[in-house]
């Protein structure tokens, strides 16, 4: 019988896109998870908290830790630095959790690198770049020159779709959520490729 074991659900897509709104609506349905936080040099916004929303750290104290190896991804995203820690991630697998990963498509490759056979990755959008526009200027915390960067970096990403397993359009949030939800049930359900090989094995032999 081949043992539970961790997965990894990774999700990508242009800030805007409802990626937080999404996890939020299946948060609860998906069975136990860990939904990794990023480690940024970037300024703690309003309403923020350290250790909820992201890990805020020095660029020395991000670099000291790029030279330890310690981060399963990093970027630079807007002259800022933001990565994921290796530790926590390796802790949840082992528990045979969902780890679930909000980064950019240099993420992915990065974390496809190194989990790949239990990756399973959904960029998710807006239906177009004029509603993603429209959503960025009604959020209302970014600057014009922010959101301008964040629109040119949307028209890279949207390229590298065909990287990803799944695409949401998100244009309507219970129907993506639902879409979502089927992908994150999915995910549990692959295993690493030394296990399979070793049960391959077993069946030869039983």
């Amino acid at each position: 019988m081949l043992v539970k074991r961790g997965a990894v659900l990774v999700l990508s897509g242009p800030s805007g896109a409802g990626k937080s709104s999404l996890v939020n609506e299946i948060i609860n349905d998906i069975g136990d998870c860990y939904f990794s936080i990023s480690t940024t040099t970037r300024k703690m916004r309003e309403g923020e908290k350290e250790g909820v929303d992201y890990h805020f750290v020095t660029e020395e104290e991000f670099k000291k830790g790029i030279e330890n190896d310690e981060f399963l991804e990093y970027a630079v995203v807007h002259g800022n630095y933001y990565g994921t820690s290796l530790l926590p991630v390796k802790e949840a697998l082992s528990q045979g959790k969902l780890v679930i990963f909000d980064i950019d498509v240099q993420g992915n490759v990065s974390v496809n690198n190194r989990l790949g056979d239990i990756t399973t990755s959904v960029f998710i959008t807006p239906p177009s770049l004029s509603e993603l526009k429209r959503r960025l200027a009604k959020r209302g915390t970014d600057s014009p020159e922010v959101i301008e960067k964040r629109i040119e970096n949307a028209k890279k990403e949207i390229q590298r779709v065909s990287e990803y397993d799944f695409l949401i359009i998100n244009d309507d949030l219970k129907n993506a959520a639902s879409q979502l939800r089927l992908i994150a049930k999915t995910a549990r359900m692959k295993h690493p490729t030394e296990e399979i090989n070793e049960f391959i094995q077993k069946w030869e032999n039983a």
